[in-house]
């Protein structure tokens, strides 16, 4: 793992040279592709160094980071265009890279809390720096302090794990289980509040309306992962208490992710609807994981990749309406079906992965999530099929109102995508429908 690490660090001088964006962007490309070419992973650690090393939860998000990370580049192109402090965006984004590649491939629970800490900050500069609004600042504090809140029980219930057990390695951890609710809290709560678990992710909406597109992106694509890689790293040590208190989390997720669907329904801001069917998606994954059944942690791990690409995708073709139109919301973007007829097919394939149509990755673990909540409790099925209904509801709201309706009359008649965009969305789409065909590694790991 280490010759990923040196890859990365030697490109940041790289961010500095003159006109040097499309190289930082090609290297990273360079780096996917090569990682991909490591895909021996299996469910035991495996390329371990004295502190990094990966399995295969952690080949999949480092992959997933490598790639969003790219496609960030890629679609930040009014960066270049105004040039709006282009080498720091592009150190940010490899710094943030960086974090993120090493909190998924640390072996040490300190050391992965360490990380996932440290990818707030470059976060909130990009937020702060590169955002539309003037209430960005209020959004960067929303989320930094969420966060810090959530994350300081689980800082001393790492320190009570070592105080007890004398290890903090990932592969040593599992001889251990805890029976504490206070210490399940601690470890459990850090990675609720990044998923982010319903009533807590006020913050999440408000982070990406003002984000830019790449904060956008990264935000829905890896950060929100974080949590999920986290409860998985965590549950092998804390079962017994999971098979106690589970249930609380479930019950919430899956009325959170009905209610918050709702809410979806009423958005008249583009970036503000994909923001809240985050929330549902993740609700579904948190669901999944903790009934710890294997149908469930494999549906969730499926889906957070799956989600990944998808919401991702979606932010990208938000913010090539706004580049176009200067606006996001639902009242000004709409007829983009004449306005923009080529993309409107971008727009079509998109929602539909968001509403887990085949053949995408959504539907396969949407199906696997959804046998592993209802073999958990047949009550549980009222939840989903509401979650389930309105997730289709708010996605069919959010492709007819777009694409359908009159002409804004302030736009031009018509407008084509730069080959550029195409590019984006077809990276963003062809892994989410071709990754259906090799699902073993997905399904198949514990």
């Amino acid at each position: 793992m280490l010759k990923f690490l040196l890859m990365l660090l030697f490109m940041i001088p790289v961010c500095f040279m003159k006109k040097s964006y499309w190289m930082v962007q090609n290297l990273m490309f360079f780096i996917s592709f090569l990682f991909i070419f490591f895909n021996y992973y299996s469910n035991y650690w495996m390329n371990i160094g004295y502190i990094l090393g990966a399995d295969l939860i952690s080949y999949g998000m480092i992959l997933l980071s490598f790639w969003i990370c790219s496609l960030m580049m890629l679609a930040s192109e009014s960066v270049v265009r105004y040039n709006n402090y282009l080498n720091y965006f592009s150190f940010m984004i490899l710094f943030l890279l960086i974090m993120l590649f090493l909190t998924f491939s640390s072996m040490n629970l300190f050391l992965f809390y360490l990380f996932f800490e440290s990818s707030l900050i470059p976060t909130l500069f990009l937020i702060l720096g590169w955002g539309y609004q003037p209430e960005r600042l209020q959004a960067g504090i929303y989320l930094l302090f969420y966060t810090l809140l959530g994350s300081m029980p689980l800082l001393i219930g790492i320190f009570y794990l070592y105080n007890s057990s004398y290890t903090l390695s990932f592969a040593l951890l599992t001889n251990f289980n805890f029976n504490f609710v206070f210490f399940y809290i601690c470890m459990v709560f850090a990675f609720l509040v990044k998923m982010p678990m319903f009533l807590v992710h006020l913050w999440l909406p408000k982070a990406h309306v003002e984000a830019p597109v790449s904060g956008s992106m990264v935000l829905a694509g890896v950060l929100l992962k974080l949590g999920g890689y986290g409860l998985l790293r965590v549950f092998p040590f804390i079962q017994f208490m999971g098979l106690k208190f589970n249930f609380v989390w479930v019950g919430i997720s899956l009325m959170g992710g009905f209610l918050v669907s709702l809410v979806c329904l009423r958005q008249t801001d583009l970036k503000a609807l994909i923001a809240y069917s985050s929330v549902a998606h993740m609700g579904l994954v948190l669901g999944g994981l903790m009934t710890m059944t294997y149908w469930g942690i494999c549906g969730a791990y499926t889906l957070m990749i799956a989600h990944g690409l998808c919401s991702s995708g979606l932010f990208c073709l938000a913010n090539i309406s706004y580049e176009r139109l200067g606006s996001r919301s639902l009242l000004i973007n709409k007829g983009l079906l004449n306005f923009m007829p080529s993309m409107a097919l971008w727009w079509f394939l998109l929602s539909s992965a968001n509403m887990a149509a085949p053949p995408t990755l959504n539907l396969l673990s949407e199906i696997s999530l959804l046998n592993s909540v209802i073999s958990w409790s047949w009550m549980s099925m009222f939840g989903l099929g509401l979650l389930s209904f309105f997730s289709a509801a708010y996605t069919l709201y959010l492709y007819s109102y777009s694409q359908h309706g009159k002409l804004y009359s302030g736009m031009y008649s018509s407008s084509g995508g730069y080959s550029r965009e195409y590019l984006l969305l077809i990276l963003h789409w062809l892994p989410l429908n071709l990754l259906i065909l090799k699902s073993e590694p997905c399904m198949l790991w514990i």
